[in-house]
């Protein structure tokens, strides 16, 4: 159910932003307040954001707090999270914001959770690979999804840090170590892959890019982005050339921003909108709201791979169904086949790190 009407919105200097499910958010940039259209409210959930300092917690925090949906937004982080709390915490909406710092309160960030958004982590540098940060991230990720074991396990996890083909199956295998593994429960964002396919098929095709949707498959670095231009709504024809140029472009989409920031970091804005995003529709599932899809890479058996993301219902337990591959293009196909071994590799590289003990 939607609500029965739009707030006023000023004329000056407006920008939205619009999920799947057509939820959009306006930022009135001249008194700095936000309306919004949103769906009758049926729970109200507390959301934490475990990185919440750095160059995606930050721009994601703020856009978490303008959503209805939320009524607490816990930020943890190793340092400066107090600042950003108190600075969130003047914005007058509703959810109410903690922060929390440091080892010793992680587990009072995660009391209660609903939803754990996770961007913590190094960023790529140039020259970097999203593998190459698997050294340092990948214990980053095991110690605090590891909390999010003990204190809130049937939270749904939201994991961003990258190499994510490997820090999802590092959770899981967290979580069945803590005896709470529920694989309907741990996801890997790879929102962001849609957001740029959307954009670029928008410009390529001289659509409105809020009103395009391109389901993207696979996993979250280079050759296992697999954007499927064939289903792309609304329809619109391309090339084989097209095809080949605009799907490089996707799966090369993070180093472009890498190269472009020159050393400055990597995406963040960007995923930050997608991880606000992709958290409002797990939130949009928990409140009860139906038909709420998403790509996002999960433990999965519908390719030989043991994770692959495809498009997923999202409910009130997290992932309720999986949609499959679908029917794929002979390009679509072969690009499958090829981004398989490199997903296993990952897959194997993340288990093997929580149990070579």
């Amino acid at each position: 159910m939607f609500a029965q009407k739009l707030a006023q919105i000023a004329s000056i200097s407006t920008r939205s932003f619009a999920t799947s499910n057509h939820v959009s958010i306006h930022f009135n940039v001249f008194n700095y307040s936000t309306k919004l259209l949103f769906y009758e409210i049926k729970r109200n959930a507390k959301v934490a954001v475990l990185g919440a300092s750095g160059g995606i917690g930050q721009p994601m925090a703020l856009l978490l707090k303008n959503n209805p949906l939320i009524t607490e937004l816990s930020l943890y982080d190793i340092a400066h999270t107090p600042g950003v709390a108190a600075d969130l915490s003047h914005i007058n909406s509703k959810a109410r914001v903690t922060g929390y710092m440091g080892d010793a309160q992680l587990k009072d960030a995660l009391k209660n959770c609903d939803v754990v958004v996770i961007p913590a982590g190094v960023p790529r540098k140039p020259g970097m690979t999203r593998d190459d940060l698997f050294n340092t991230n990948a214990s980053i990720v095991q110690n605090l999804v590891d909390a999010c074991a003990l204190t809130c396990p049937k939270a749904l996890i939201a994991i961003i840090s990258n190499p994510v083909n490997s820090t999802v199956p590092i959770a899981s295998e967290v979580y069945k170590k803590r005896g709470v593994y529920d694989p309907n429960r741990i996801f890997g964002v790879t929102t962001l892959d849609v957001v740029r396919a959307n954009t670029f098929v928008a410009e390529a095709k001289a659509l409105d890019p809020t009103t395009v949707n391109v389901p993207v498959i696979g996993g979250h670095a280079g050759i296992t982005i697999i954007p499927l231009l064939s289903r792309t709504s609304p329809s619109v024809n391309f090339s084989a050339d097209e095809v080949d140029r605009l799907s490089k472009r996707i799966q090369d989409a993070g180093t472009e921003v890498v190269k472009a920031k020159a050393g400055a970091g990597s995406a963040t804005l960007s995923m930050a909108y997608a991880g606000a995003r992709f958290a409002n529709s797990l939130l949009e599932g928990l409140s009860g709201k139906k038909n709420v899809v998403e790509c996002a890479y999960v433990k999965s058996d519908v390719t030989e791979s043991a994770y692959f993301a495809t498009p997923l219902v999202l409910g009130k337990n997290g992932l309720e169904k999986n949609h499959g591959l679908g029917q794929l293009s002979d390009y679509e196909q072969k690009a499958v086949k090829a981004a398989l071994p490199e997903l296993k590799a990952s897959i194997k590289k993340g288990e093997e790190f929580v149990n070579k003990k």
